[in-house]
Parts: C-alpha cells; sequence; structure tokens
C-alpha cells in the first residue's frame, strides 16, 4: 500500500494497531504489520520533526525589528510564577 499524505500514513497505523490489538491474525501476519507500522511511526516522526523546525522558526522571527523575539508558541498562556 503507497501512503503519502501525514494523514494517511497516520490513519493507516492507527488501523495496523487495531487489527494487532484484536490478535485475530497470524503471528506472521502480526510480525508483518508490526514491521509497517514501525516504518510508518519513524516517518510520522520525521515528518513531526521537520514541522516543529519550521514552526520554531517562524516563532523566533521577532515582530518589530530591534525586538527580541518571542521563543515561546503561546507565551500570554504561560502561568505566572
Amino acid at each position: 500500500m503507497i501512503v503519502k499524505s501525514f494523514e494517511e500514513k497516520l490513519q493507516r497505523l492507527e488501523q495496523i494497531n487495531e487489527q494487532i490489538r484484536k490478535g485475530e491474525i497470524a503471528l506472521q501476519d502480526a510480525t508483518a504489520l508490526f514491521e509497517e507500522g514501525i516504518k510508518l511511526a519513524g516517518e510520522l516522526d520525521k515528518e513531526l520533526n521537520a514541522v516543529e523546525g519550521r514552526i520554531e522558526k517562524l516563532v523566533a522571527v521577532p515582530e518589530k525589528e530591534g525586538e527580541a523575539p518571542v521563543l515561546e508558541l503561546f507565551p500570554e498562556l504561560k502561568t505566572r510564577e
């Protein structure tokens, strides 16, 4: 099965998880699904890390010239000590 988008990969990983948890498949099939799931999980992790890096770069840009960048996504939600 060729899976391209993040959402499709996540959906496939959820399907694999469900199939394995049901326990109604042969050990060899479960092992093959597990291998596919591990591969998908690695790809999803890689994509999430790339998105996180892009977001960090965007957030690190100061709003005004000469101003220090806000390095938190939602600084207004930060609890005051």
